[in-house]
């Protein structure tokens, strides 16, 4: 398995986060072929990293 440094990750709340401060992710950009996930509430959360395919089905997919 690949290995990133995120330590310079400009990260940011997801937008199909929970705005009333319960289920909050936040996704960082710039991972070519990659989004890493974590916890917003805790920064120093495991971060799991998705492929980008599969990332853009599960947004298409909560968005309806």
């Amino acid at each position: 398995m690949r290995e990133y440094d995120l330590t310079t990750a400009h990260w940011r709340k997801s937008s199909y986060s929970d705005g009333n401060g319960g289920n909050c992710v936040e996704v960082a950009d710039g991972i070519p072929g990659t989004v890493p996930v974590r916890d917003s509430k805790l920064a120093d959360s495991p971060v799991v990293l998705v492929g980008a395919a599969a990332w853009g089905a599960f947004i298409r997919h909560h968005s309806h």
